[in-house]
């Protein structure tokens, strides 16, 4: 998406830009001992990259539930989310309208709150206006399969909806009894459910940005803050593009190309990400925050398939050619299903790669793990005469 319109006045996005980003682990060629050759990903020094898809959405600001500002372009487009990335200004450089302030002068900890707050008002308003139709559903279903059902454009499943009640004891009140803030309490336990978040606390390249990291990682815990500069990530995505630097996203060092032609404007700026970003924080944080999101949060495993369980190929003879990004708790069949519905349709067991051991169809799958699908031939039918 560095071609999406970039600025610092109050809703730059008008619209959601739907992009591909890249989580990154270790790759499982060098545990191997192989050379690879990446078909649906890459492999750069070591470390293999898996496309992921990112939609960046217009910001909230109060009263966006009710449509004010551009609370419903967002909030549409947060339904399919897996997950969420709430990018919070933490040198204080925004106003609670949203606007362009001196570093210092607002608060991150409560811009954060209030978006926290329009998220559960928006689920519990949906909740209520669903309200009669949920009772009318209850009997004939349980409440979690009534509520998942009106709730399903959030992706929302019925053991959702079973972890908030228990959450939240609602479970021992009759849902029609529910008052509006029950209702509110049950949207607050569900939203970490069914949308994880990292706040990213962004720009802090710039000094204020301290002390508002320090009292967000406070509230919300160390494991659901991470420090970024966006800035300065752009400027070396830019760079490299350029021909100026060696940078790869994610990696704790960028060199100036030798020779590199660096304009004063350049070298300054070059000067500035080494030593208020890389020297304080070791990297942007870009790619981290990625990562967290996926592999920390979502709890998601990286998969390798290969048709050739002895050379880790495909049929083009391709090494470690795919990786799939699968939810913790997943099997085999998931991994034939995701790769093409036939091999799930078909599939008859699995191999285990590194171990050689057939697996049962239910057998958890683990980080890195390289697996071959073996599937039954298709039954053909007979040709009417």
């Amino acid at each position: 998406m560095l071609d999406a319109q970039i600025s610092n006045y109050p809703f730059t996005t008008k619209k959601p830009n739907i992009g591909t980003a890249f989580v990154c682990d270790i790759c499982v060629h060098q545990e191997l001992g192989l050379d690879d050759n990446p078909q649906n990903s890459t492999c750069i020094d070591g470390w293999r990259y898996a496309p992921i898809r990112l939609i960046d959405v217009p910001g909230l600001v109060k009263d966006a539930w009710t449509g004010r500002g551009l609370g419903n372009q967002f909030l549409s487009a947060l339904g399919q989310a897996d997950a969420l990335i709430h990018v919070v200004d933490a040198s204080g450089s925004i106003d609670s309208e949203g606007q362009i302030t001196q570093p210092g002068s607002g608060n991150p900890v409560q811009d954060a709150m209030d978006i926290e707050f329009e998220l559960n008002r928006w689920i519990a308003d949906i909740i209520e206006r669903n309200h009669e139709s949920i009772l009318h559903q209850t009997a004939s279903l349980s409440l979690e399969e009534a509520m998942s059902q009106n709730l399903s454009s959030l992706k929302v499943k019925s053991n959702h909806i079973k972890k908030a009640l228990n959450q939240t004891n609602l479970y021992k009140i009759s849902f029609r009894d529910w008052t509006f803030d029950q209702i509110l309490s049950f949207s607050a336990a569900l939203i970490p459910i069914i949308k994880p978040t990292l706040i990213v606390a962004n720009k802090m390249d710039i000094l204020t940005s301290e002390k508002y990291f320090e009292m967000l990682t406070n509230y919300y815990g160390q494991k659901l803050v991470a420090a970024c500069s966006a800035k300065s990530e752009l400027i070396l995505r830019r760079a490299q593009s350029l021909g100026l630097v060696q940078y790869t996203p994610g990696q704790e060092i960028f060199k100036i190309v030798p020779d590199a032609d660096l304009n004063p404007g350049q070298q300054a700026a070059l000067s500035y990400i080494q030593n208020r970003v890389f020297n304080k924080y070791f990297n942007t944080g870009i790619q981290q925050a990625l990562n967290i999101v996926v592999f920390k949060l979502l709890k998601t495993n990286m998969i390798y398939p290969v048709a050739d369980e002895n050379n880790y190929m495909d049929h083009n003879k391709n090494v470690l050619p795919d990786v799939h990004l699968l939810p913790k708790g997943s099997t085999p069949v998931d991994l034939a299903r995701q790769v093409h519905t036939r091999l799930a349709e078909n599939y008859l067991l699995a191999i285990d790669a590194k171990t050689g051991i057939r697996l049962p169809k239910d057998h958890i799958l683990n980080h890195k793990d390289v697996i071959k699908i073996i599937t039954r031939k298709p039954i053909r039918k007979k040709a009417k005469k």
